[in-house]
C-alpha cells in the first residue's frame, strides 16, 4: 500500500505547541467482521481501478519481447529495463501526493483523475508513433521496414506510463482507506492483487496473443491471415479511449467522501511533505533497518540472470513468443491459491524461514532453466515447437513460481510484523520500495553485460568477431553469419549461482538474526506535527 495518514494516539489529546517525541505504542489490534453491506459498489470500483493500473504494466512488459523479435540487442533491451523502475520509486514522491490536494474536489481525486487522463491521453499519442518507433513502420519508398528500434524514447514513454501508473497507485491505495468502512479495507488488497493481475493479464498476455497471426489464425479464425487480429498501435488507440472514458465518469460520479466514524474510521494526524519525509529518514537510520536495507537490495541479484534474460534466450532460439505470454495462463488459478495456502507458514513469529527454506529450491530451478534454454534450439526447428517442450517449460515455470511466492509472501508478511502500527503506511511502502528495486537493479546490469560477455565470430571470416553493427554487415555481406562462441548468458547464470551460494550463506544468519530481534527494535521514535490549542 502507498503512503497512508498517521494515525493519532489516545494520549496525546493534550500535546503542546511545541513538537514533542511520542511514546511506542503498545502493539494492540482490533479485529472486526467484515461488512460489505453498502461497499459492493465501492469494491468493484476498486477493483476497475487497479485493472486500469495493470494495463500500462503490461504492456510495458510485452515491448521486450517485440524488440527482441525484432533483432534488439541485449544492451537496448537494459536501457528499455529502466521503464519498469517507477514502482520501485515511487516511495520518493508518495508523501507529495499524499499531502498536496484540492480539497473540494476530493484528496484522492485531485491525482487520480488527472493522472488517469493523462495515461490516455499518452497512450493515443503512442498509437500514433509506436509503429515506427519499434522499426516496424514501413519505408515509403520501397515498402520495406526500415527496422530502426527508438530506444530512448521508447524507454522515457513507458517510463512516463508507469510513472503515472505508480502516482495512480499511491491515491487509490489511500483511496480505498476511506472508501471502504473501517471493517472492509483488509478486502482493498484483494482489490489491488485480483485487479492489477487482471489488468497486467490484458495488457500483456491477451495483447500478446491477438497480436499473434499463428494464435489468431489457430484459434480464432477460419480463414487464415498473415497478421493479428490486433496490433500495438490499435491496442493502444482502444485503452487509451478507455481510460479517458471512464475516468471522466469516475470525476463526475463517485464523489470522494471525507473519513467519518459512522463507517468506522479513526482520526488522523495530518503530516506535512516535511514531516513525512524526515519520518522516512529516522526509519532508515535505525541499525536493524540499515541491515534489511543491505538484504533487501542484494538477496535477488542471484537470480537476476534468469528472471530477465531466459525468456528473450527463448525467443532468440525460436520459441513463439505469444506462446510463452500464454504459458502464464494455466498458472493464474495457482498464482490466486498460492499465497493463500503459503500464508498459514508464515503467520507465526517466523516468517523469514519459508523465505530461506524457498531460495534452495530456487537456485536449482534456476540451473533447470538454463538447461532448458541450452537443449531449446535441438528441439525447436523452424519454429515447431512440439507439445512436451511446452510441458516441460510449464512445469519448470510452475516450480520456479512456487519457489518464487514463498519468498514473496514469506517477506511480506515479516514486513506486516515488524512494521510500527504508528507509521505503517509509510514504513511499509518503504520496504517494498527497497524490495522491489532490489529486483530491478539486478535486472538491468544482467541485461546490459550479456552482450559484452558474449564472444561472436563470423563463419567466413575468422578475424571478423562481430563487435558492432558495421562488422556484422561485412560479415553477412561476405555470405556468412555471426555465430556464439562463447553465450553471455551461461556466463551470468554461472556467476549468478556462485553469488546466490555465497548470499544464501550470508544471509541465513543475517535474516535469522533480525528474525529473533523484539518488535520495539523495530519501532522509531516519531515527532508529532504541531497541535495548538484553542
Amino acid at each position: 500500500m502507498s503512503n497512508r495518514r498517521k494515525k493519532a494516539y489516545s494520549d496525546q489529546r493534550s500535546v503542546s505547541d511545541q513538537e514533542t517525541l511520542l511514546p511506542v505504542p503498545d502493539d494492540e489490534e482490533r479485529h472486526e467482521k467484515s461488512d460489505l453491506r453498502g461497499d459492493w459498489g465501492n469494491i468493484a470500483i476498486l477493483f476497475f481501478l487497479y485493472l486500469l493500473q495493470g494495463i500500462p504494466i503490461g504492456l510495458a512488459s510485452a515491448i521486450p519481447m517485440l524488440l527482441q523479435n525484432r533483432g534488439a540487442s541485449y544492451k537496448q533491451q537494459a536501457e528499455f529495463s529502466f521503464a519498469h523502475w517507477p514502482f520501485s520509486l515511487k516511495l520518493l514522491w508518495a508523501p507529495i501526493v499524499d499531502s498536496l490536494f484540492w480539497r473540494r474536489f476530493g484528496r484522492r481525486k485531485s491525482w487520480l483523475i488527472p493522472t488517469q487522463y493523462l495515461i490516455g491521453i499518452f497512450m493515443l499519442i503512442l498509437s500514433l508513433h509506436v509503429d515506427r518507433w519499434l522499426g516496424a513502420e514501413t519505408n515509403g519508398s520501397t515498402g520495406v521496414p526500415d527496422h530502426i528500434l527508438h530506444i530512448p524514447l521508447l524507454t522515457g514513454i513507458f517510463f512516463m506510463l508507469n510513472f503515472l501508473a505508480a502516482t495512480q497507485d499511491i491515491a487509490v491505495d489511500g483511496w480505498a482507506l476511506t472508501m471502504l468502512k473501517r471493517c472492509n479495507v483488509g478486502h482493498a488488497s484483494t482489490c489491488n492483487s485480483v485487479g492489477q493481475t487482471a489488468g497486467y493479464f490484458l495488457g500483456y498476455v491477451a495483447f500478446m496473443a491477438l497480436e499473434s497471426a499463428e494464435f489468431c489464425n489457430s484459434y480464432l479464425r477460419s480463414v487464415p491471415a498473415d497478421e493479428g487480429l490486433v496490433n500495438l498501435s490499435g491496442y493502444l488507440w482502444f485503452w487509451g479511449f478507455v481510460f479517458l472514458a471512464t475516468t471522466t465518469l469516475v470525476a463526475l460520479f463517485k464523489r470522494e467522501a471525507a473519513p467519518s466514524l459512522e463507517r468506522g474510521h479513526e482520526e488522523h494526524l495530518e503530516l506535512d511533505i516535511k514531516q513525512t519525509y524526515r519520518l522516512l529518514v529516522d526509519i532508515i537510520r535505525m541499525k536493524p533497518i540499515l541491515l534489511l536495507v543491505a538484504i533487501l537490495l542484494t538477496a535477488k541479484a542471484g537470480f537476476a540472470a534468469c528472471d530477465a534474460v531466459t525468456s528473450l534466450k527463448l525467443i532468440d532460439a525460436g520459441v513463439p513468443k505469444d506462446k510463452l505470454a500464454l504459458l502464464v495462463v494455466p498458472l493464474v488459478p495457482l498464482q490466486i491459491i498460492l499465497p493463500l495456502a503459503i500464508s498459514k507458514y508464515t503467520a507465526g513469529a517466523r516468517p523469514m524461514e519459508v523465505y530461506l527454506k524457498a531460495i534452495p529450491y530456487r537456485i536449482v530451478l534456476t540451473i533447470v532453466a538454463a538447461g532448458i534454454v541450452w537443449i531449446t534450439p535441438a528441439i525447436v526447428r523452424d519454429h515447431h515447437v512440439p507439445y512436451y517442450y511446452y510441458l516441460l517449460l510449464l512445469t519448470n515455470y510452475g516450480l520456479y513460481q512456487i519457489a518464487l511466492y514463498s519468498m514473496f509472501v514469506a517477506v511480506m508478511a515479516f514486513f506486516a510484523r515488524i512494521s510500527d502500527p504508528a507509521v505503517g503506511g509509510t514504513y511499509m511502502t518503504l520496504l517494498n520500495t527497497l524490495s522491489n528495486l532490489g529486483g530491478n537493479w539486478p535486472t538491468t546490469v544482467v541485461l546490459w553485460l550479456v552482450d559484452y560477455l558474449t564472444w561472436r565470430r563470423c563463419s567466413v571470416d575468422g578475424s571478423n568477431d562481430c563487435t558492432d553493427s558495421a562488422q556484422k554487415t561485412e560479415c553477412t555481406e561476405a555470405g556468412g553469419n555471426c555465430g556464439i562462441i562463447v553465450d553471455g548468458y551461461y556466463i551470468e547464470i554461472f556467476v549468478c549461482l556462485l553469488y546466490g551460494l555465497v548470499w544464501y550463506r550470508w544471509g541465513c544468519r543475517k535474516i535469522r538474526y533480525l528474525q529473533e530481534l523484539p518488535l520495539k527494535a523495530w519501532r522509531v521514535a516519531r515527532r508529532a506535527p504541531r497541535v495548538h490549542s484553542s
